[in-house]
This record gives structure tokens, sequence and C-alpha cells, in this order.
């Protein structure tokens, strides 16, 4: 029965994947679009060739994406230059970001949130700090950051930092403050320390609880990255994005929101791979 499901599932998902290849290549057929093939005089400027003459679409077919794709992968490590870099050294650069700011995030998040869920005094000391910081998106801190920083690529760090402390802080001392009173009551009846009662009741208790919240913040970094890139520039798959973008390189752009899907997909997949070691039954 469940064999049968995931080939149907897979079957629909091949549908749905020719059927939008299908969609996209009749889209960039000349004359598909609302206008019938009459180019707007300042987009001509823009473009060039057949584009310009309405002859030929200026957005990529499906095959010209797959070729461009290919050309990436086949060299994607080549350094042409600070602004022609491969496509594998812009993602490792958003990585090596995203890991920084994720990491120190944790480092701080996870102790702290066992504290607020430990004690009730300090999550209501801290709570209006936190309920007011929570809500800012944290692009906002990117200004604040390079003023003080004066370092792009760590301005970028610690913008990751931001977006990722608040779903690790939140889960972990909800984590805490929800492990069964029962479990407590057996630690403190035969005696256990604190020091122990947190690393053997608590802490794998709340295991679950915190790794979703890891899940969830490793998701955010990903998504925030791409968008501190292209503010700050230099290197990174964001800029990657927006130097394309003003190169009009739409094949390459496609490719890059690609990559990215297919990276955020599998930072997502580790981390819920990681979260199944420490699930438990009760």
């Amino acid at each position: 029965m469940t064999s049968s499901l995931t080939l149907r599932a897979g079957l629909l998902s091949l549908l749905i994947f020719a059927a939008f290849i299908g969609a996209w290549q009749w889209a960039t057929l000349p004359g598909a679009g609302p206008g019938g093939g009459a180019v707007d005089p300042e987009y001509a400027a823009l473009v060039s060739g057949a584009a310009a003459q309405g002859a030929k679409s200026a957005f990529p077919t499906p095959a010209d994406v797959a070729a461009t794709l290919w050309g990436h992968l086949k060299d994607p490590f080549y350094v042409r230059g600070a602004n022609d870099q491969g496509v594998g050294i812009q993602l490792a650069y958003s990585l090596g970001r995203v890991l920084i700011g994720y990491l120190l995030a944790a480092a701080v998040a996870i102790p702290l949130g066992f504290l607020i869920g430990m004690s009730p005094l300090t999550y209501r000391a801290l709570d209006p700090f936190i309920q007011i910081l929570k809500p800012i998106s944290p692009l906002a801190w990117m200004p604040l950051a390079l003023y003080t920083i004066k370092d792009s690529g760590i301005s970028a760090i610690f913008v990751i930092f931001i977006c990722s402390l608040w779903p690790m802080l939140i889960n972990t001392a909800f984590g805490v403050a929800s492990v069964r009173k029962e479990w407590l009551n057996v630690a403190a009846t035969l005696e256990v320390g604190a020091f122990r009662k947190a690393f053997l009741v608590i802490l794998p208790a709340a295991a679950p609880t915190i790794m979703t919240g890891m899940r969830i913040s490793i998701g955010i970094a990903w998504l925030v990255i791409v968008a501190a890139e292209m503010l700050v520039g230099g290197t990174g798959i964001g800029y990657f994005v927006w130097n394309e973008w003003n190169n009009l390189s739409i094949g390459n752009i496609i490719t890059a929101i690609l990559l990215i899907g297919l990276v955020g997909m599998a930072l997502d997949l580790a981390l819920a791979r990681a979260a199944r070691l420490v699930a438990y039954r009760e």
C-alpha cells in the first residue's frame, strides 16, 4: 500500500513537472505573451538581437536554462576576477556565513533558553525584551551592523545570528518548561544534582523541541542570507543573483534560484534527520 502510494505520488510529481516545463516552453514562444509579440521600446533597448525584434523571447527556454546549469556544474569553482566567480564559490561563501551565524546563535540561544525554561523569574524578566526584538526583520539590523562592525561579511553573519536566534531560543525555553513534572520529581527523589538533571533528564526530554527550533532557524537563515548578500555585495549567492540581474542574465538567475532551493532542501533534510535521532516515543 505504501509503495503504491509512493509510486503514484512520484508519477503525479513527474506529471506536474512536465506540465510546468510545457507551460514554460509555450510562454517563451514568439508572440505567446500578452502583447502578441509587440516589444516595448524601452525593453527592446535593454535586450538585443532577436529578442529586441520580438522574434525570440528574452526569457530563456527550459533548454537554455539546462545548458546554463550544466555550464555552471562543469566548472563551479572558476575565478575570472572579483565579480566573476563560479557558483560553487558563491554558494560556499553563503554557506560559510550561514553556518557561522547559525552556530553562534545556537551557542547563545540554547543555554539561554534552558535558563528561561527552568526559571520562571528569568522568563518574566526577559519576556518583554524577547517580544519586542523578535518581530524585527533581520535586515533592519543591517544598517546598524554596517555602521558599528564596518565589515560587510561580518555584518551578514550578524544578521544570520539575529534571525537564527529567536526560533531556537523560544523552542528551547518551551521544550525545557514542558518537561513532564513526573520525570523531574523522580530526579528530585533520587537526589540527582542540578547539572546531571539538566543533561540526563531535561536535555533529552526537550531535545525534539530544540531540534524543531534549530530546523526552523536554518531555514530562515538560508532565506535571509540571499537578501543580506544582495545588500552587502562582494561575494555569496545573493550577490551572484543581483549581479546577474544587473547583467540581465535571466538564465544565470534561474540557475542560482534552483541551486538555492536545492541547498536549502539539503539543509532542511540534514536537520530533519538529526531531529529523528533525538525523537522518542512516550
